[in-house]
């Protein structure tokens, strides 16, 4: 039979199954080069799915009633946005007793374990102000000292400015091609690309960020704490370590 001779329907019924092996071959065909590409590009084509749209559907039990989906749009840069302006919330400094002279280090405040986490280095002094944003300062004191980060606590009756808590992303978790956000000594906001990840922490180039500042992802979760060497974080990983230890804080 020729092509000629078919009708409307037959036309019609021919295109849809042309259509749908088209379509079956296009997706083996991208599937096939997905696993051929590079692990930075399928980082990136993943990132742009997962960032870019967010399905909000909003289902009743009312009969009668048709269920609605709205498509949210999330840009990269809004994430962004919210994240830097978390990370400059809990941004903390250390001063020796008066906050008349200038502060010793740089710290992050966790809200949810009432504790400032800050790079190990000399000259930490046991007995501390902690200085807020906006600046309210609270006394503190170190309650574990590790060889890469140590951390104050608060006591009991402390009253604590109200900031939302971030979640601590272990290096596990960290991926090779991910976004690092930080903020330099002067308040302005760096991003980086994490290198590595390894024992030693997670390698992402941040200049200006000073030792003791938070980094976080595009989300706004902490990745860890600037060490002040060059290049590399201290893992979230450490600051869960100390939080949960039970042995006394180093004299």
């Amino acid at each position: 039979m020729d092509i000629e001779d078919l009708n409307k329907t037959q036309l019609l019924l021919l295109t849809i199954l042309v259509n749908f092996v088209t379509a079956i071959a296009t997706a083996v065909l991208t599937v096939s080069l997905l696993d051929q590409a590079p692990p930075t590009v399928t980082q990136t084509i993943n990132h742009i799915v997962e960032r870019t749209v967010e399905s909000a559907a909003q289902t009743t039990q009312i009969p009668g009633i048709v269920t609605k989906q709205t498509t949210v749009v999330i840009k990269d840069e809004d994430l962004l946005a919210a994240a830097i302006g978390a990370n400059a919330a809990r941004t903390v400094y250390i001063y020796n007793q008066s906050t008349s002279t200038p502060a010793i280090a740089t710290a992050t405040y966790i809200p949810k374990a009432r504790a400032v986490v800050t790079a190990t280095g000399v000259g930490l002094p046991k007995e501390a102000i902690i200085v807020f944003p906006g600046g309210v300062g609270v006394p503190a004191s170190v309650s574990r000292a590790g060889a890469t980060l140590t951390i104050y606590g608060f006591a009991d009756s402390a009253k604590l400015p109200s900031i939302g808590s971030p979640d601590l992303v272990k290096s596990a978790a960290l991926k090779q091609g991910q976004t690092a956000v930080g903020i330099t000594r002067d308040g302005s906001a760096t991003t980086a690309i994490i290198s590595k990840v390894d024992a030693d922490g997670v390698h992402a180039d941040l200049p200006g960020v000073p030792a003791g500042a938070g980094v976080v992802n595009i989300s706004g979760d902490l990745i860890g704490i600037a060490t002040g060497v060059p290049g590399l974080i201290a893992s979230s990983d450490k600051i869960l370590t100390l939080l949960s230890a039970t042995s006394s804080p180093a004299k």
